[in-house]
């Protein structure tokens, strides 16, 4: 079996077993014995968080309670990631994201995985785009595990883990409805209704939620119906059933081109911004069944079998000018199933945990001929006709993986902690498409057929060392990895159209993660808490066209071709230091840049009809690609930042509490400068913003009453949800500030509501 890059393993290993020797040696001798120093257990699982006990954690993780979740009346669950040190999420607009962890894989603005393993309930969340969607309204908790993770959930944990756990119990028996609306004519309702006894409990959610959107053509809708079926068997047992079924539409997500745009046409009405994908249909199922058995000895033992789908389709490649036309219509379906077992083992000296991961995912894609007027002249559409296939994909991949954790008191104040998983990851994919040869393309349709095989091994080696009652000294070194697709290994030889060669031989992309930190609480100061990391990830072999990411023109391929480093501090303090009063402060300092990529190509528009070998000047090369003539330029990166990586961010909540019923709270969030693209030419300002909520909570008897106000963005700060930038765009021969891709803030949001709860 392969382990991520074993020199650098090797020496970080050493380290890490050197300050260990060291922490215990030392232990050791202050305290020789370790009798009756209470029971160890495993916390640490995959399936169902309910298991809650950052004590003994040797990572740096945060938790977003339920509470916290609903008093926030959040839109999307950016607003309520920003609070948390190490989040780099990218948002557009609407209620999804990509969530990124520490910048890794912030460079990516496609479909691209995102470097950082969702789990909801135990299921492996990854949708077509990467990002994430989720009912804010069913969240019981948001965990946090940063590092790389990959020793507990596998692919793509290069940067750690977002464990999201929907609600449950009996505190959901009871009925409740809820009305709010706001800006840009948001409208959404609730009903829930949920029972709870001595042989259970359970409870069932519908919500409806539409917007009119700031954007031109960005109106959305969201259809939620979820529950869960909660089963006591026995005195110790229980069997959960739970489901979530989503239905949403959406078309812009608001983009436009150039600075130049931004300012002058902020809403993209102009048709010619039409996003390169749009009217999107997207129908969301989860469904799961989970096990779990406590025994006399206080194990415990969880199965949990799940089946995850995402039918999504959308139109894409947009005719020039013409709005709400484009070439190409796409079917996308998705779904993973699985099966996951653990087992958990307290002691008073050794706890510890064993567990399996076995899942069977497909996924498929048909893509179909819409209008040929833009994309007529490089493909098949006029022969294959309107309607026509262009071309399908069949993806199966397989995971079979085994884990374990083991963790060790060998003195009063320190616990070790050590992990390990194995996977296999078996792919095999499927293509059919028209393929061309020469210019003009002779097309003939083609189907190719290739398998792969991965085996990974992921570890985590960390200590947690309590230096008094209230202050613990923490520390871990942890692998990350994510497996090439099938697209990555192969799409050269499945499409030979795209100019990419195909490459069998890629290897996994690795994370090492090392981290150190202080996590305690000060009662001299009232109620608080905080928790001081420094981290330090390197990645390797991370997986790039040889010519840049979205490079037009030069024949690529897929290769192991960069290395980065991501750097940082993370500082969390909650703290209540009176009972009208409390705050909540988020700091990130990040300095993430690439450490090796040597062969970035910048392509621009030839627009003055330059000879072969003449483009510009010396340093530029002309190339032809489907008709059209680039002046191309390799370029090294090495050294740069990555791309939407701000060096610093602050979030800081402060909280009054007037009256038992009432809290107002403002919080400020303020983000440094960042580079748009990863030549780092284009550097965007950083910006600053405050948003205010009010909550006002009684209760009338067995009925209560809720009512808030959010005001978002309230000084109506102007700055781009997001910035993107890989080469001259609007094709003037020019790659400057008018080639960004941008989406502008939509200023000051409001929106309020009400609900009953009885």
């Amino acid at each position: 079996m392969s382990f991520p890059h074993p020199s650098a393993q090797a020496k970080s290993l050493r380290l890490v077993s050197a300050a260990t020797a060291l922490a215990l040696g030392s232990t050791l001798s202050f305290n020789a014995s370790a009798e009756s120093l209470g029971i160890i257990h495993v916390d640490s699982t995959t399936i169902d968080d309910r298991f809650e006990a950052k004590r003994e954690e040797p990572s740096n993780i945060n938790v977003i309670s339920g509470e916290t979740v609903d008093e926030s009346h959040a839109d999307n669950i950016q607003q309520l990631l920003q609070s948390v040190p190490g989040i780099t999420t990218n948002w557009g607009s609407g209620e999804s994201l990509k969530i990124h962890l520490r910048g890794v894989e912030n460079q990516g603005f496609m479909g691209e995985k995102p470097g950082v393993a969702v789990v909801i309930d135990g299921v492996p969340v990854f949708e077509r785009t990467g990002k994430v969607n989720i009912d804010l309204d069913n969240i019981e908790s948001i965990k946090v595990v940063k590092g790389g993770a990959s020793y507990l959930f596998g692919d793509d944990a290069l940067a750690g883990a977002v464990i999201i756990t929907t609600k449950r119990g009996a505190k959901m028996a009871g009925v409740k409805a809820s009305v709010e609306g706001g800006s840009f004519g948001r409208l959404k309702g609730l009903v829930r209704g949920g029972f709870a006894g001595d042989f259970g409990s359970g409870h069932l959610q519908l919500s409806h939620t539409e917007v009119d959107g700031y954007y031109e053509d960005s109106s959305s809708e969201a259809d939620y119906a979820n529950g869960k079926l909660q089963l006591y068997v026995g005195e110790m047992s229980d069997l959960t059933f739970g489901f979530e079924l989503a239905d949403r539409a959406k078309n812009s997500h608001g983009a436009v081109a150039g600075v130049t745009a931004a300012a002058n046409d902020p809403q993209s009405e102009d048709p010619t911004y039409n996003d390169y994908a749009n009217h999107f249909d997207v129908q969301l199922q989860k469904y799961f069944l989970t096990f779990a058995s406590d025994f006399e000895d206080e194990s415990n033992l969880m199965l949990n079998v799940y089946q995850f789908s995402d039918d999504t389709k959308y139109n894409s490649a947009p005719v020039d000018s013409t709005e709400d036309d484009y070439g190409y219509t796409n079917d996308y379906s998705q779904v993973q199933r699985g099966f996951k077992a653990e087992y958990r083992h307290p002691d008073e000296r050794a706890a510890w945990m064993i567990g399996t991961d076995l899942r069977a995912n497909s996924y498929d894609a048909l893509v179909n001929y819409l209008d040929c007027a833009d994309i007529g002249s490089y493909t098949n559409c006029a022969s294959a006709g309107i309607g026509g296939v262009h071309s399908t994909s069949d993806t199966s991949e397989g995971v079979y993986a085994f884990y374990g954790e083991l963790k060790v008191r060998p003195a009063k104040r320190l616990t070790l902690t050590m992990n390990g998983r194995a996977d296999l990851i078996d792919l095999e994919g499927t293509r059919s498409e028209w393929a061309s040869a020469g210019w003009p393309p002779a097309y003939a349709w083609t189907t190719e057929t290739d398998d792969k095989q991965f085996e990974v091994g992921s570890w985590r080696l960390g200590g947690n060392f309590a230096v008094t009652d209230n202050l613990d000294l923490y520390a871990n070194g942890s692998t990350g990895f994510r497996a090439p697709t099938v697209k990555q290994l192969f799409i050269g030889i499945s499409s030979p159209t795209m100019r990419t060669n195909p490459n069998p031989d890629l290897d996994p992309e690795q994370a090492l993660n090392l981290e150190i930190g202080l996590r305690g609480k000060l009662d001299a100061l009232g109620s608080l808490e905080y928790d001081l990391a420094l981290f330090q990830i390197e990645r390797e072999d991370f997986i790039e066209a040889s010519n840049g990411r979205y490079t037009t023109g030069l024949t690529n391929q897929f290769e192991n071709v960069g290395n980065a480093r991501h750097r940082g501090v993370e500082l969390s303090i909650n703290a209540q230091p009176a009972k009208w009063i409390s705050w909540d402060l988020a700091y990130t300092y990040l300095n993430a840049e690439y450490t090796d990529y040597e062969d970035y190509v910048l392509s621009v528009m030839d627009t003055n009809g330059f000879a072969p070998g003449g483009c510009i000047d010396g340093t530029w090369t002309n190339v032809s690609f489907s008709g059209q003539n680039y002046c191309q330029k390799a370029l090294d990166n090495t050294g740069n930042d990555i791309s939407r990586t701000p060096n610093h961010h602050l979030n800081l909540i402060l909280a009054f509490y007037p009256t038992e019923n009432l809290t107002i709270s403002g919080e400020f969030d303020s983000t440094s400068s960042y580079f748009a693209d990863e030549l780092n030419q284009l550097e965007m300002d950083g910006h600053s913003t405050f948003n205010l909520l009010g909550n006002y909570d009684r209760k009338f008897g067995s009925t209560k009453l809720s009512i808030f106000g959010r005001v978002d963005n309230l000084f109506d700060e102007e700055y781009y949800n997001t910035a993107r930038a890989d080469n001259d765009d609007n094709e003037d021969g020019v790659y400057d500030e008018e080639d960004i891709s941008l989406v502008v803030n939509q200023g000051i949001t409001v929106s309020a509501g009400l609900s009953l709860t009885f």
